[in-house]
């Protein structure tokens, strides 16, 4: 009980403080319906100029894209991210042609003035290796060297995390036969991960492509081998508020040791704008609000408590 006192008392105080940095003159206290911070969400897009295979419309991501990023634009957003597989191959992978359905969609993607920033997902190291996509998308004020990095907006503390490693910590590469559902966060990254959480003592948002809690379809794994050994040092820090994620294109919400899961909707699924999928969240003192787009559906996950 001592422990969760401890945690809603640091997440309350740190956001209403957070608030008050961003606020400034024009709020003495920040109120419930204030949000320190507002971001865009998109995941698996999986574009590439290929015929539709089962529900995935890969052509139909550059458009769906496009009118995402159009209505992010309408908003007054801090920063928006992708998580993951952001494209994808041809049905007979080209290396070269790769790199062309990449830098189209980020083309589009670089519309959204402000910072962006992506997760990688497995299809975006199929015909690829992580260094090229790295070296083809930006995320604002990071290295291209960078899969898993930090980064401050409102107040709040982001963490990317990659979860494209084998056992050994060597980066997965599906050109040379990589197994999907065998991912883990690499010891390195777990140090990093414990560190960044010591250094910035700050309410905190995750993002990863691959699931950090269980999901699993009958035998196949979706979620980190090591999830638990992640949930742990997250649980631990007492200042994570929520953890997004894609890779599964199914909506799922959990909440565990204090902390929401939930993974978004894939934009690739379905044909037509319609079936279109993004969502923008915002943080409040209280709650994380999901506005949701198209499929998207809208909730609120209860913060610190």
């Amino acid at each position: 009980m001592s422990r969760i006192i401890h945690r809603r008392t640091f997440l309350h105080r740190s956001l209403l403080a957070s608030g008050g940095l961003i606020l400034g003159d024009r709020f003495t206290h920040l109120t419930r319906e204030t949000p320190l911070l507002r971001f865009g969400l998109v995941t698996d897009s999986h574009y590439a100029d290929r015929p539709e295979a089962g529900t995935r419309y890969y052509r139909e991501s550059l458009d769906k894209m496009r009118e995402c990023i159009e209505e992010f634009n309408r908003h007054e957003l801090d920063f928006i991210i992708h998580l993951g597989d952001f494209k994808d191959q041809n049905s007979e992978p080209d290396a070269v042609e790769t790199l062309q359905f990449l830098q189209a969609l980020e083309q589009v993607y670089n519309t959204f003035p402000g910072p962006r920033y992506h997760c990688i997902g497995n299809h975006d190291v199929d015909s690829i290796t992580k260094q090229q996509f790295l070296q083809g998308v930006i995320n604002t004020g990071i290295t291209h060297e960078r899969s898993y990095y930090q980064f401050m907006a409102g107040g709040v503390s982001c963490i990317v995390l990659d979860a494209n490693y084998y056992a050994d910590g060597r980066d997965q590469f599906y050109a040379e036969g990589a197994n999907w559902q065998d991912i883990r966060i690499p010891e390195v990254e777990v140090q990093w991960l414990q560190d960044t959480l010591m250094t910035h003592k700050a309410p905190t948002l995750v993002f990863c492509h691959h699931p950090l809690f269980a999901y699993t379809h009958g035998e196949v794994i979706y979620h980190v081998q090591n999830y638990r050994e992640v949930q742990h040092i997250l649980e631990q820090s007492g200042q994570v508020l929520a953890v997004f994620q894609g890779h599964t294109h199914e909506e799922r919400y959990e909440e565990t040791g204090g902390i929401q899961y939930m993974t978004l909707l894939a934009m690739v699924d379905h044909s037509g704008p319609e079936n279109n999928a993004y969502a923008i969240a915002g943080v409040y003192p209280d709650r994380i609000e999901l506005t949701g787009f198209r499929r998207i559906k809208d909730k609120t996950m209860v913060v610190g408590h």
